[in-house]
């Protein structure tokens, strides 16, 4: 008993009892108490309660769900199979599989499976790896046969209308898209079949499209799988259906489609009306079909008959005899009676004499074979005259007849059979067959007639004497029978002998059975050799309704196809047969070799095995005598298995290949390595032992050291000895000295004490005397006034105050002249303020800003009238730290590092570290140069002179005084001299303005060369003891300058210098000797620095030094020792910064106008200026800006580096004193201007940046600096300085206002100020930036762009350098410019000798060590070149352009794969070949850490990681050349043939003669050559296919041995290279053999563009299409060449060139193509290239050089001249190359200007011109306007335009208005446009294009018959929408088909083919154009792109 469940699914037997009930599939809804509510498939309910269990039961769990083959049903019986079909119906799947059958259910809709997509998704898929459809058996159908090598078949069947004919179509569809590529024969099988439904399908109650014949359709294939043709058999058609239909049936499509379908022109000629007035039509009362167009229908039919190459002739002969049969059956007849017997006639009607014109025959036979019948009695013919009803029956070719004898006798013969239904009676004459689908009942009337299947031979005769010779041929067949192969078998089609009378004859003809059964028994025979598939269709209702399913129907079909019983069968039989042969041959990988060997290769026993260890000893599978019995199942195990073998033998073979190949490689690296070893430990082994000997050496030197130094030390103490006892002598004797001056000085001071005493009593007494007399005159004076005793009081007082007033006045004078003898002592010996002193040494220094001061240099005037301080806050200058990022000093204990401990242990002889006042008769240190120490001592000298310890010498006349400090300044001047900007002419200063930059470049901003002096001019006499240096008076600033610059000059004394001032400040009592020499010390610190020696020693001593002094001197010491020595001595605004001990403030001029001061001091590099410079800017772009220092006419560079700031001042200065004037004086000025750019710079990241920029390069127009090659240029920038100025709006008074601020004096004068003030107006109002209202920022960063690209080399660091080595130049000295692009080397001239881009240089590295001719940098380069300049600048050129090379790879996006890496089973990990462009993610700064990078492959469009290991990023922005790609995947060895191959002059080196390998003998056998002629044959060779293995090596080793021949190496390189590349598709084109006929190796060919220009470019023979496009659009400066193609012009056809093709295949393809079209000459050919020709002395030639072949024949029995033979072969053909835009994606005007300009607009103005476009009359006269502008400047040929209009107007408006009015509107718009520039208007003039929907659109005119509403002429335009159809006469767009909606295309020689939408409802459209080549080759291309896009957005990059 079953139980239930709710949600259990159960079968339910049908109550009915109807024949076709089976159980149906219910499920449990409700489960209660003995009660269940089922709800059946079909839903309805059922209540079953526990007595009526018995109808149900459980249904099996593979039946719940539905499966995809029903083999696999646990239910296998007719409701399983139902329900699963019914189940897959209901969610849309239509397609079952039962095996390998497939059941297919008419939809009776169209659902998405038919796309391009699904197409692609089955390709290559064994059934059951996807869902069922019916693309998978055909997919299996196509690649069993491309497999086996056998024919294949598919049987389809099926009721009417359950799908057979569409899945026909589907199949052919398939087969059509996977075999070819959009062929002509593939559309022609196609469209076959259009024809054949409307000739053989028609409407029946079941399918609207039924086809009434059985149709054999056999394929043919190429052995590539291509289809070459096909051949389509029909038979068995139902004739009866023209004449007669059922009720709601309609006759075959054909008639109603041409009624409908035809124009009422058409209709007219034929007489014809609607369907509803024809008989033949309206028999089923059915005159129209729901769902079919029958108009457009037609159009498809016509479509397809043009397709099939119908002449429009045929069509229209058949259109006549169909009309003809509709006319027939509208004939109608009358009875009558003639000599006693029924007769009849036809009624006159329109109708009969209609159909006797269209069938052209007379009108009395066409009467008399319808109304009477001809039959032959004893030869004599009778005719006997027709009944109404015969007649009838005549006109529909049927002849009524009894039939009871053959109901007789089939009822005697099959009475007894099981199978056979007799009639029911005597008279019924039905009978019944019991078929095994069921029983069918057939009427026996009329049976032999029909059978007969024969026309009345009246009929016939009226056919024949019929003119239409259309109806005669169709008629016409042979006496035999006609037998009509097909496959591999024949289908017989019988005939009527026209000799034979009709059905009187003798001879019998075959009757329709018999036809029936002989055509089915050799269909059978033909499937019997072909592997079959089946299909069986089903439909699931009558009413033709979707997702309705008809269950008693279905079972019914599929019982009656037998489907049970096949299922039985193929589950019980076995399906799959192989003889054992066969089985063994394919599944032998599947047994081990050691059983094979076993079982002795029997394949019977071999068979059995392999059966049973892959499938299984118990599985269902049986051997047979001669065969092998399997399972669907097992084959599909099998294969698999199979597949998995041999893919793991593929791999195992790889292994061991890769293995031999690695161990081969492992043996020779290790011998390599071996003979590395050896070398190297040799070499190791001799360094060791020259060591070793080095070390004894040192140890010899040390033992004698020692023994030197206890010789020493014993002399020494016999030396001290002796001096202390010499001491006490000389002590005693000088104390005797002493004691006996002593005495004297005594003597003599008493002496003096005594005088003064006497002198002093002396002066009392007389003092006495005097006042006494003052007294006696005193009392005669008084007296008579005062009295006797007042006047001798008063005389008393004065007497005796007298002596008291004299004595204070003695001593005021006497005090008075002390004070003055103090003051001159105290100036000699007291503390002076540093001021004070600084002002006393040096005199009165000038306290302001330098560099802002004096005349201002010439050519920056203007920026010194406007100057101003950048105003910015108030800056402390003392707490601005001197040093950008520098270390601080180490904090060592320098408490050992005393000076007295340095002097104890280095000074030579008795000098110690104390002041002494007397000269040296020795330096303090050991010199080895004889110089140095003459040096050492002169300086002593200036340093006693200095500091006041040695007085000043005399004056002297000596005339060689005079001039020796001009030498010392000269010889400092030599060593880093400053070279200028711009020199200019004496007239300077009148011109100045436009003269100041018309120098070359090289004196722009060249760094040159220090030529170091060696040594001081004639030092042996300057630097004696008694020269006339040291003799003559210097002043202080001469002998600061004197030590300084010896220091400099001879860093060898710079420590013997600081020691000498050390020493002189040590102990010196004298303080104003100690503080000159703290002075001296300090200005030495600023200047250079001490040796790692003494740098400690010297620290310590200035850390005790005076408290003002030693934090000032320690940070000058640290300063100079970071940035090293100075160049020149310090000048006046450095002794300025001695007295207050601060920075010195330094004024930096900036391109706008503003001026910026910075604190400087000694050390200050040009780098930290700068750096201070932008800080205060806040200049974030620093990189580029440099510093220039001008005076008075001169400008130098001195960049952002290591040059010292002073060392440039004091040049000044020292050329400001060479002229005369002062030094203080000297008007110097320093500027910040930007001096190169970076690859990567970009004007937006930094406004800062761009703004002075933008000012310099606004100056440098103005001066000259910078020039504009065109005027349109210059008026260019005038607009957008005027639009930065004043904004969009301007008048004429402001651009007058500012013409002299931006246009060059000289161009100025050339036009009227009116003149330039219009020009600007204009072209600021046209601007894009105008109109689109930009930011003044904007624009400022255009210009700074414009400059950049426009003066590459004046934005350039410069060098002088000198090649020590390298590839061979015109000159050894010249310039080294260095820019964003790359390196340059220029002559003095300017002229390049070698341009280097950055992905050309491969490394730069610097050789330090300095030599006798500098530092040297070498630059290695892709062709292996190497190049060893020697400059000073060579560290600073190797640090540039490691920056640029390293910038350039870090941004750079393109790396070439160095080696190979295959696809893995990680599919993240991306697979390439060697030398594959890889396109690198932007943002892979994490990856990168970890050695992976993502990247994406060009060539396969595939992403994923890389490892960086095996790539190489490529240092460019840009995307490389295919040259650079080349040379980067070359070997060294290979760069440098390829070096050596690109240079024109080239020695040639005599070598020793070399005898050939292996091809000597060969040579000697076979073959004797011209040698030129045959290296040049070679060359060709090398260059289209490799040699074979066997003999590569030996042709290598041979071309390695002829070294002396000139191809030898070229024929190397290109073996190489065409074993990378591959093989050449075609031969040698004529271009290649002329080229090396004239031993050219580099093939240049010109290559035209739509202006009218043409270059020159090189291509290899290995160079592909693409490779080409690439280099021209690289060479023309285009934004990207994608979009760009290579067209071909051959007379009037041009032919787009495949992109992945070779250049000169492609041309040859091309050329020969149409070579064959032209007569040649006879036994002239290229075919291949095969040649046999016999020459006129007799000899033979055979060149063999085939596609693919990898050897060459050669027998030559005397000198040929055979390349002379190829380039005269071909007929020649004139032909010229086009580079143009193909795809006008991503094409936006004004975006790429000179693609713009050379190319977009020279194409569209033609397409514009014919009349392509629908354009109004305004936008004409503006465009008119436009076109004028382009072709002139002016309106002065205003009167032309009436003769030119159709260079102005498009051809369909020419006549809209008159000529005059056009030239007055054109010159109206001409007007507006007058300021435009040329380029300006053609993007003007695209602009407006780009508004209209065709613009960049492919025109094409055609004739199109498919779509009755549209015209039958117009236009096609393919462009980025899609394909647009346009009304030709309106323009209008009638219709757009997008790419996505485009399923197939094809062309042919006339025709161009296009289907839209699905495969099975898709419309079509038909072309008649000559051009549907180029249709078809642009909308490939397009859809290409598409694809790639979608591809790519499907698979996107990997997140990084």
């Amino acid at each position: 008993m079953v139980v239930l469940r709710k949600d259990d699914h159960i079968w339910i037997e049908s109550p009915s009892g109807s024949e076709f009930d089976v159980p149906i599939g219910a499920v449990v809804k409700i489960s209660d108490s003995g009660r269940f509510l089922l709800e059946d498939d079909e839903g309805k309910e059922h209540w079953i309660t526990a007595r009526n269990m018995s109808t149900v039961r459980p249904m099996h769990p593979a039946s719940i769900q539905g499966v995809e083959d029903m083999i696999r049903l646990g239910d296998l019986n007719e409701a399983g199979m139902v329900r699963n079909l019914l189940i897959r119906y209901k969610e849309h799947k239509i397609y079952t599989y039962t095996g390998s059958i497939l059941v297919a259910v008419n939809p009776y809709q169209v659902l998405p499976l038919y796309t391009m997509e699904q197409i692609r998704l089955y390709c290559n898929k064994r059934i059951g790896e996807l869902p069922p459809h019916v693309f998978a058996i055909a997919d299996n159908c196509y690649f069993n046969m491309k497999r086996n090598k056998r024919d294949q078949c598919c049987v389809i069947s099926g009721e009417s209308g359950a799908g057979k004919t569409e899945s026909t179509k589907l199949i052919l569809q398939f087969l059509a898209a996977i075999s070819g590529q959009h062929s002509w024969i593939e559309q022609q099988i196609l469209e076959a079949n259009p024809i054949l439904e409307a000739f053989g399908n028609a409407k029946t109650i079941r399918n609207d499209n039924s086809s009434r014949f059985g149709k054999y359709i056999d394929i043919h294939f190429n052995q590539n799988g291509v289809i070459e043709g096909a051949r389509i058999e029909q038979f068995l058609l139902e004739k009866s259906r023209v004449c007669r239909q059922a009720p709601d049936e309609r006759n075959y499509h054909i008639f109603y489609c041409m009624l409908m379908g035809m124009n009422l022109e058409q209709k007219k000629m034929l007489n014809l009306g609607t369907a509803a007035e024809y008989s033949y039509l309206t028999m089923g009362e059915c005159t129209s079909c729901e769902g079919r167009n029958d108009a457009k229908e037609y159009a498809h039919i016509r479509s397809a008959m043009k397709i099939l190459m119908f002449s429009d002739s045929e069509h229209w002969d058949i259109s006549k005899l169909l009309a003809a049969i509709l006319h027939l059956g509208n004939v109608e007849f009358e009875a009558a009676v003639y000599d006693n017997l029924d007769c009849s006639a036809v009624l006159d009607s329109a109708h009969f004499s209609i159909a006797t014109k269209l069938l052209e025959v007379d009108s009395g036979e066409l009467h008399n074979s319808l109304t009477n019948h001809s039959i032959i009695i004893r030869g004599e013919s009778v005719s006997m005259p027709l009944s109404v009803a015969q007649a009838a029956g005549v006109r529909d070719a049927f002849v009524k007849g009894t039939d009871a004898t053959m109901l007789n006798k089939i009822n005697s013969h099959h009475s007894r059979s099981k199978i056979y239904i007799p009639p029911r009676s005597v008279h019924d004459t039905v009978f019944g067959i019991s078929h095994f689908a069921g029983v069918v009942y057939y009427q026996s009337k009329g049976f032999l007639e029909k059978n007969r299947d024969m026309l009345s031979s009246d009929i016939m005769h009226l056919v024949h004497s019929s003119k239409n010779k259309f109806l005669r041929q169709i008629f016409q067949v042979d006496a035999a029978m006609n037998v009509l192969s097909f496959g591999r078998g024949s289908i017989k089609q019988l005939g009527v002998d026209p000799t034979l009378k009709g059905s009187d004859t003798t001879k019998r003809l075959s009757t329709l059975g018999g036809q029936f059964k002989q055509s089915l028994e050799q269909l059978m025979k033909i499937l019997g050799n072909c592997q079959p598939y089946f299909i069986r269709c089903l439909k699931p209702n009558d009413y033709k309704k979707p997702l309705l399913f008809d269950r008693e129907l279905c079972i019914r079909q599929l019982r009656y196809s037998g489907m049970m019983e096949t299922i039985r069968i193929r589950k019980a039989g076995y399906p799959i047969r192989y003889t054992f042969a066969e089985f063994f041959e394919r599944y032998r990988v599947l047994q081990p070799v050691s059983a094979r060997e076993q079982l002795k290769n029997d394949a019977t026993q071999c068979c059995i095995y392999i059966c049973e260890r892959v499938i299984g000893k118990d599985d269902e599978w049986k051997i047979g005598k001669t065969k092998v019995f399997l399972k669907d199942y097992h084959d599909t195990v099998l294969e698999v298995q199979r597949d998995q073998v041999l893919a793991e033998k593929a791999i195992l073979v790889q292994k061991v290949l890769r293995g031999f190949k690695d161990r081969k490689l492992f043996l020779k690296q290790r011998r390599s390595a071996v003979v590395i070893q050896t070398a190297w430990r040799g070499y190791y082994c001799r360094k060791n032992f020259k060591m070793i000997m080095l070390g004894f050496e040192r140890l010899q030197a040390l033992f004698r050291s020692r023994q030197l130094v206890k010789q020493y030390e014993s002399a020494r103490t016999s030396v001290i000895k002796f001096q202390a006892l010499c001491r006490g002598y000389l002590m005693r004797q000088k104390t005797a000295e002493q004691l006996k001056a002593v005495c004297v000085i005594q003597a003599y001071a008493r002496g003096m004490f005594a005088r003064r005493s006497f002198q002093r009593m002396k002066k009392e007494q007389q003092l006495k005397l005097k006042a006494r007399k003052l007294r006696l005159e005193e009392d005669k004076h008084l007296l008579p006034v005062t009295g006797a005793l007042k006047t001798k009081k008063e005389a008393l007082r004065i007497e005796k105050e007298y002596p008291a007033v004299h004595e204070q006045e003695v001593d005021a004078q006497e005090q008075k002249k002390g004070d003055a003898v103090g003051e001159k002592h105290e100036m000699l010996y007291d503390v002076l303020s540093d001021q004070e002193m600084v002002d006393r040494v040096f005199g009165f220094l000038p306290s302001f800003i330098g560099g802002q001061e004096g005349q201002a240099p010439v050519g920056f005037e203007d920026l010194e009238t406007k100057t101003q301080t950048y105003k910015l806050n108030e800056v402390d200058l003392d707490m601005i730290p001197m040093t950008m990022e520098l270390e601080e000093e180490e904090t060592d204990d320098l408490a050992e590092y005393t000076f007295p401990k340095f002097a104890a242990t280095y000074f030579q002889g008795s000098s110690t570290h104390t002041h002494v006042r007397r000269p040296l008769r020795h330096p303090l240190l050991y010199h080895d140069e004889k110089d140095d120490i003459l040096a050492s001592q002169a300086v002593w000298n200036i340093i006693l002179q200095f500091m006041g310890d040695l007085p000043e010498p005399a004056k002297t006349t000596n005339s060689k005084s005079s001039s020796e400090m001009t030498q010392l300044y000269d010889s400092l001047g030599k060593r880093s001299h400053l070279q200028p900007f711009g020199n200019n002419s004496p007239d300077l200063r009148d011109n100045r303005k436009d003269n100041k930059f018309s120098k070359v470049i090289s004196s722009v901003k060249l760094k040159r060369n220090a030529k170091v002096a060696n040594q001081l001019t004639n030092e042996e006499d300057m630097f004696q003891e008694d020269s006339a240096m040291s003799e003559r008076p210097m002043s202080n600033l001469e002998k600061v300058h004197f030590i300084i610059g010896n220091a400099i000059q001879r860093p060898a004394i710079r420590d013997e210098i600081y020691c000498q001032i050390c020493k002189q400040l040590t102990e010196n009592n004298n303080k104003t000797s100690y503080l000159r020499g703290w002075i001296l010390l300090s200005l030495c610190l600023g200047s250079f620095p001490p040796s790692d020696k003494f740098v400690k020693y010297l620290l310590n001593f200035i850390r005790d030094g005076p408290h003002l002094y030693t934090t000032y001197c320690a940070e000058r010491l640290r300063r100079t020792y970071v940035n090293g020595a100075r160049t020149d001595p310090p000048g006046w605004l450095e002794l300025q910064a001695t007295k207050s001990k601060k920075p010195i403030s330094l004024s930096v001029t900036l391109m706008n106008g503003n001026s910026i001061t910075v604190p400087a001091d000694s050390a200050s590099t040009a780098k930290e200026i700068c750096q201070l410079v932008a800080d205060k800017m806040k200049l974030k772009d620093i990189f580029g800006f440099s510093l220039y220092i001008a005076l008075y006419d001169k400008v130098w560079s001195l960049g952002s580096g290591r040059d010292h700031i002073m060392d440039a001042i004091s040049q000044c200065e020292q050329s400001e004193r060479k002229k005369g004037g002062h030094e203080r004086y000297t008007p110097w000025r320093l500027y910040f201007r930007k001096e190169i750019f970076t690859p990567w710079h970009n004007s937006k990241e930094d406004p800062v940046s761009t703004e002075l920029i933008y000012h310099q390069i606004i100056r440098g127009i103005r001066f000259g600096e910078y020039r504009c090659e065109k005027e349109e240029d210059l008026v260019e920038i005038g607009a957008k300085y005027c639009y930065v100025q004043f904004g969009e709006s301007i008048q004429n008074e402001l651009v007058l206002s500012i013409l002299q601020e931006c246009i060059p004096a000289k161009l100025l004068k050339s036009k009227s100020q009116e003149k330039w003030v219009s020009l600007i107006t204009y072209a600021h109002a046209k601007a894009p930036y105008t109109q689109d209202r930009l930011s003044p920022q904007s624009v400022k960063e255009q210009l700074v762009d414009f400059a950049r690209f426009q003066w590459p080399l004046l934005f350039s660091r410069f060098f002088e350098v000198t090649k020590f080595s390298g590839p061979s130049l015109p000159k050894n000295y010249f310039i080294v410019a260095i820019n964003w692009k790359g390196i340059c080397f220029l002559d003095g001239s300017e002229k390049i000798l070698l341009d280097l881009s950055f992905p050309e240089i491969t490394g730069i590295h610097t050789s330090r060590a300095v030599k006798t001719f500098g530092q040297s940098c070498t630059i290695t380069t892709l062709r292996a070149e190497e190049f060893v300049l020697t400059s000073v600048h060579s560290v600073v050129i190797a640090e540039l352009v490691v920056m640029f090379l390293e910038g350039l790879k870090k941004r750079s996006q393109y790396a070439v794969a160095m080696q190979e890496n295959k696809q893995r089973e990680d599919p993240t990990i991306l697979a390439f070949k060697m030398g594959d462009l890889l396109i690198l993610s932007q943002d892979r700064g994490r990856d990168e850490e970890h050695g992976w990078v993502h990247a994406q492959n060009e060539r396969t469009h595939k992403s994923g990681a890389v490892s960086l290991e095996a790539i190489y990023v490529i240092p460019s922005v840009t995307k490389p050349s295919s040259q650079i790609l080349s040379l980067l995947i070359m070997s060294p060895e290979q760069r440098r043939l390829a070096s050596l191959n690109s240079r024109t002059e080239e020695t040639e080196e005599e070598e020793a003669k070399v005898k050939p390998y292996t091809l000597e003998e060969f040579s000697y056998e076979h073959f004797r050559y011209s040698v030129n002629s045959g290296w040049q044959l070679l060359w060709l060779c090398t260059g289209l296919f490799p040699p074979s293995k066997s003999l590569l090596k030996h042709a290598q080793k041979f071309i390695e041995t002829r070294h002396k021949e000139t191809l030898a190496s070229d024929c190397r390189r290109r073996i190489q290279r065409v074993m990378r590349s591959g093989c050449r598709k075609w031969g040698p084109h004529s271009v290649e053999v002329e080229a090396i006929q004239k031993n050219i190796t580099k093939i240049s060919h010109k290559v035209y563009f739509p202006n009218d220009t043409e270059q020159v470019f090189e291509v290899g023979t290995n160079t592909k299409v693409r490779t080409l496009v690439q280099t021209i659009a690289c060479k023309l400066e285009l934004n990207s060449w994608e979009g760009f193609s290579l067209f071909v012009k051959i007379a009037d056809k041009v032919i787009s060139q495949n992109e992945a093709d070779y250049f000169f295949d492609s041309l040859r393809q091309v050329t020969d193509w149409t070579r064959k079209n032209r007569p040649s000459k006879e036994g002239m050919g290229m075919d291949g290239l095969v040649l046999c020709v016999e020459l006129s002395q007799g000899c033979a030639i055979c060149v063999k050089l085939l596609e693919g072949a990898n050897f060459i024949d050669m027998h030559i029995q005397s000198s040929p001249h055979l390349l002379e033979l190829l380039s005269a072969v071909p007929v020649t053909v004139n032909y010229q190359v086009y580079f143009m835009r193909k795809l006008w994606l991503n094409v936006t005007p004004g975006k790429d200007l000179k693609a713009d300009c050379i190319f977009h607009y020279h194409q569209e103005l033609p397409k514009y011109l014919r009349g392509y476009h629908k354009c109004s009359k305004e936008e004409a006269v503006q465009l008119a306007g436009l076109i004028f502008r382009v072709q002139f400047k002016t309106d002065m040929q205003q009167a032309t335009i009436p003769k030119m209009l159709r260079e102005l107007v498009p051809d369909n408006m020419i006549r809209t208005i008159s000529p005059e009015e056009w030239k007055r509107s054109i010159i109206s718009a001409f007007n507006k446009h007058e300021q435009k520039t040329e380029d300006e208007a053609k993007v003007a003039f695209l602009k407006l294009l780009y508004r209209w929907p065709t613009f960049g659109s492919a025109f094409f005119e055609v004739k199109q018959t498919s779509e009755p509403n549209f015209p039958d002429i117009v236009l096609i335009a393919i462009n980025k929408q899609g394909v647009s159809l346009i009304h030709p006469k309106t323009k209008e767009i009638l219709t757009v088909y997008p790419f996505n909606k485009i399923s197939n295309w094809s062309s042919g020689s006339t025709y161009f083919h296009m289907t839209i939408g699905n495969l099975v409802r898709g419309s079509r459209i038909l072309c008649e154009t000559s051009l549907g080549y180029k249709m078809d080759d642009l909308l490939t291309s397009y859809v290409q792109l598409l694809m790639n896009t979608i591809n790519n957005q499907k698979h996107p990059r990997l997140p990084d």
